[in-house]
């Protein structure tokens, strides 16, 4: 945490592939503050380059951060790149690979975005990075959860639970095997 007294300030990455829920779950969180990192991005998109092929701002976190703004309390940044920014605490939110697929393609994502994400999401890649990044790391499977549910076990992790949500719980590898 950052600060002392009443300017203390815990900073929460809520962080996953696209379509884990993170958007609609933190849309959901009461007596937090929200920043949502893509709209900062889109905000700032000058400052980043934008990738035709991908169809998306290629977007440095080192400079992301530079636009956050300051508040105290407890701020969550929203986004899959939330775990780069130096956070207190992080919590990966994750859905199996099937599902997160169903989601993305009900967005309109292109097959190919579509499958780089369900293999980011079946190898870990996100969790990994935010366990390589940040001190203090949780885990939720959204995959069954409504927006709600999710936001609920964002609040219980902030609250201080610690055990239920501990990371290395989640293998989508049987699903993975279905691949093949």
């Amino acid at each position: 945490m950052k600060g002392r007294g009443k300017d203390r300030t815990m900073l929460v990455a809520v962080t996953g592939t696209p379509g884990t829920g993170k958007t609609s779950a933190c849309a959901l969180l009461e007596g937090v503050t929200v920043i949502d990192l893509r709209k900062l991005a889109e905000e700032h998109s000058d400052d980043f380059t934008y990738d035709e092929k991908r169809g998306s701002l290629e977007v440095d976190p080192r400079v992301l951060k530079r636009f956050l703004p300051r508040r105290t309390g407890t701020v969550v940044m929203e986004g899959h790149l939330a775990h780069l920014m130096e956070p207190d605490i992080a919590i990966v939110l994750r859905c199996s690979p099937k599902v997160l697929g169903k989601r993305l393609a009900k967005r309109g994502w292109p097959d190919e975005k579509i499958r780089e994400n369900m293999e980011a999401e079946a190898v870990d890649v996100i969790l990994i990075e935010t366990i390589e990044s940040c001190k203090k790391v949780f885990e939720v499977d959204t995959t069954g959860m409504k927006p709600k549910e999710a936001s609920d076990a964002i609040s219980s992790i902030i609250a201080g639970e610690k055990g239920k949500y501990r990371p290395g719980n989640i293998d989508w590898s049987g699903e993975v095997l279905d691949w093949y």
